[in-house]
């Protein structure tokens, strides 16, 4: 039955059943409802999800950030809460009423948050996530009605905030404002809905439809080929990396300590500045990452870090999109997260062992920098080590770590089997550095056949970068 011709009734059990197909099907759906206060949004929500099985819906509501979400990223909350493959989400407002309000009211339209939207928008939909959003809108004498409603009955009169009190009080501003800000944030992939909620079983009947309509739409669409990949001609960098490059052990014993001191109290002064850093650790099997991170790290207060080992996804992180495992360990501000590889893995090792499709590879790249971006734009410190040997190299580290007992641990049958594909991952990985490396989060090619050398290297770059970030604070 086409859905104009039902009533509420029955497409809310309609509903019910479409939302089963989503959930067999697999596909995540992201509801937003935006609006003026007093617009009905609890209402619309609760009229969506009549009939649906509530195992698999959750009801997010947004409000004022908590402090630990105040020193995150300006996403860093939303991903957590975004729906699984095959579940609902229904967002009572969103990162766009944080947007208006840190942005559009007190600093006018900030382009870097607009694109940060539009970037992530982009991301869930072309991981498959259907988003969904609704602004409500009222008029203003019937806005007035509904607050005095609200704010003279005692059993919710607890509803009314400063937000309420402002939009009546500046309706025409805040009607210009949401003007603007629907403008600008209604995309092909993810466009507004506006809905005019004076009469609001009405308004709840255009949303089943809308909401109806677009599951529908959603189960029957047919997979899009992914476009041929275009033909690049990718710099050999790995070529060009002197790996003869050493130091004398005396000068190592003479200089790591002063070198791990400074980054200690760098640390600190990152601390107290509230300044977040995130360091990206990734490099061959046996390169000697964790090493690195172990002498880097060795006199920092381990209250203010927090090393990530990642390895292959778990079930759970296999149900969201790649990138969600990542930021959910962001550090908030002041602290510093270090990752014992990352989402790199995307394009590398899911690269060339068939975990990621090659549209799925090839859309990270850009996905990657926006993500990069992001916390650029945050303004976190980001640093990205590649720490290289050649293979002979690796060979030698793989035999030692067999002979071992205490290192046998370190080394695995997969490690062996990657080993055998050295020069796909050659290849993966002269296109990785050559296409993410940016000016504010740029790969650091750290020469690896002897560990000393890189260590210093490690620790070194990190002090330089720090201070350079402290001397632009400054200026």
């Amino acid at each position: 039955m086409n859905p104009k011709d039902m009533s509420r009734k029955e497409l809310c059990k309609d509903l019910a059943r479409l939302q089963r197909a989503i959930r067999s099907k697999g596909i995540p759906v992201l509801v937003i409802l935006e609006g003026w206060e007093n617009a009905g949004k609890g209402r619309m929500i609760q009229e969506l999800i009549r009939d649906m099985d509530p195992r698999s819906f959750k009801v997010q509501v947004f409000d004022t950030p908590t402090d630990e979400e105040k020193r995150k990223p300006f996403l860093w909350r939303f991903w957590n809460r975004f729906p699984k493959r095959g579940d609902f989400a229904f967002f009572d407002r969103s990162y766009y009423q944080i947007f208006m309000e840190t942005h559009l009211l007190k600093k006018g339209l900030k382009q870097d948050n607009l694109k940060d939207i539009y970037d992530l928008e982009q991301s869930l939909t072309q991981d498959g996530m259907l988003i969904l959003k609704f602004f409500l809108v009222v008029g203003k004498e019937e806005l007035i009605k509904r607050h005095n409603e609200v704010a003279f009955n005692p059993a919710t009169a607890f509803r009314i905030t400063q937000r309420d009190l402002d939009q009546i009080g500046h309706y025409d501003a805040f009607a210009s404002l949401f003007k603007q800000l629907l403008k600008n944030t209604t995309f092909d992939f993810a466009p507004w809905h506006i809905v005019e909620t004076s009469d609001e079983k009405k308004a709840a009947v255009d949303i089943l439809r809308i909401v109806h309509s677009s599951l529908t739409a959603a189960l029957e669409a047919e997979p899009v080929p992914a476009p041929a990949r275009e033909e690049i001609d990718v710099p050999d960098l790995l070529s060009n990396i002197d790996l003869s490059l050493s130091i004398e052990r005396e000068e190592y014993d003479r200089r790591i300590d002063d070198l791990q001191e400074q980054a200690k109290d760098l640390a600190y002064i990152l601390y107290t500045r509230k300044i977040p850093t995130i360091l990206v650790f990734e490099g061959w099997d046996a390169a000697g990452k964790g090493g690195a991170i172990k002498r880097l790290t060795r006199e920092m207060d381990p209250r203010g870090y927090e090393v990530v080992p990642i390895a292959a996804p778990t079930p759970i992180e296999h149900q969201y999109h790649y990138l969600w495992r990542f930021f959910v360990h962001l550090p908030k501000t002041g602290h510093m997260t270090i990752f014992d590889r990352s989402w790199y893995g995307r394009l590398m090792v899911e690269r060339v062992e068939g975990f990621a499709r090659p549209d799925e590879w090839e859309r990270a790249y850009e996905e990657i920098n926006e993500f990069e971006e992001h916390l650029n734009n945050w303004g976190a410190i980001v640093l990205k080590f590649f720490i290289h040997i050649d293979s002979d190299t690796q060979l030698e580290r793989f035999e030692s770590r067999e002979e071992n007992e205490d290192k046998q641990y370190k080394i695995t049958d997969e490690d062996w089997r990657n080993r055998e594909k050295w020069s796909e991952y050659e290849e993966a990985i002269n296109e990785m550095l050559w296409r993410t490396d940016m000016s504010r989060s740029p790969w650091i090619i750290v020469e690896g056949n002897q560990k000393e050398y890189a260590r210093i290297k490690v620790l070194e770059t990190f002090i330089e970068a720090v201070k350079k970030r402290l001397k632009e604070e400054d200026s």
